[in-house]
């Protein structure tokens, strides 16, 4: 499946009528893995790529090109359709375009583009303001300005509620939209109330972070135009949880045998590796 390909099918799930969860990926490893499990879509966060990559919290450490290289290496493995949280875009409207670009290179389907900013300024708290509206404005008009392939996905990615309230979100979210994004991402929202007066400001499909339970329900969601929801990043914590638990039994003077049960099947690592692919090729072109 070429990049427009995998594109156009994300695009597709924007136009249906149902809310998905898609996997949390960062590497080739867990590319293939959502694949083979059902998954078209796959999420890769700025938070995890500064896990992965930096080894940091998610301060924004992360350069772009680091970001592009690791992004590069999870489409490269796998079709999977491939979302990603570019955070402020790395700069001004000048260096959101630049970001568009690499990532469009590197076969994203999807980026987000936040007003936050970033990184956080002297003497305040991580997150704790948002860039004025016309620059937000400029940097939305610039992601899109810089696509190539009309078929990639620019999201206009707002955390104004804590700041501004949900009367700048909806007046956000309305000239994001009219400066051409092609789907708006919110965060910090915390009632259904929130929800359902963005689905009646805009028009465009919306993504929302992890939220309280109480705004959840897929069907809500579904029916107040949300379509993409996030749901944490539990494959990264998940496999910090199992390197610590494996070294620490190592430290400890055990046995790779007492750990056995930990392991994954032959079938799993052959997934993970696209062993099959590998297999055969070797097969055609090594005779």
């Amino acid at each position: 499946m070429n990049p427009t390909d995998r594109r156009l099918r994300y695009r597709a799930q924007l136009t249906k009528k149902e809310c998905i969860q898609p996997a949390s990926i960062f590497d080739p490893i867990s590319s293939r893995l959502a694949t083979s499990l059902g998954f078209e879509v796959g999420m890769f966060a700025g938070s995890v790529a500064s896990a992965m990559v930096l080894g940091a919290p998610d301060i924004t450490l992360i350069t772009l090109s680091e970001f592009v290289d690791q992004a590069r290496r999870v489409t490269r493995a796998s079709d999977i359709s491939l979302m990603v949280d570019s955070d402020h875009g790395y700069g001004n409207a000048m260096n959101v375009m630049r970001t568009v670009s690499e990532l469009e290179a590197a076969e994203v389907c999807a980026m987000s583009i936040e007003d936050t900013v970033l990184p956080t300024p002297f003497g305040e708290k991580q997150g704790a303001s948002v860039i004025s509206l016309p620059e937000a404005i400029g940097k939305m008009k610039a992601a899109v300005a810089a696509k190539h392939d009309p078929a990639t996905v620019v999201i206009g990615r707002c955390a104004a509620m804590g700041i501004e309230g949900i009367d700048g979100v909806l007046t956000r979210a309305k000239a994001y939209e009219e400066a051409g994004v092609d789907a708006l991402f919110f965060t910090g929202l915390s009632t259904k109330e929130h929800v359902q007066a963005i689905r009646a400001a805009t028009t465009i499909p919306l993504m929302l972070g992890s939220a309280p339970a109480e705004i959840q329900g897929q069907e809500f969601l579904a029916a107040n135009g949300v379509r993409i929801a996030l749901k944490g990043h539990l494959p990264l914590q998940v496999m910090v949880q199992g390197i610590y638990d494996a070294l620490k039994h190592h430290a400890d003077g055990g046995q790779p045998a007492g750990m056995s049960d930990r392991t994954p099947s032959a079938k799993v690592m052959a997934q993970a590796l696209s062993s099959a692919d590998y297999d055969a090729w070797q097969s055609e072109f090594l005779k």
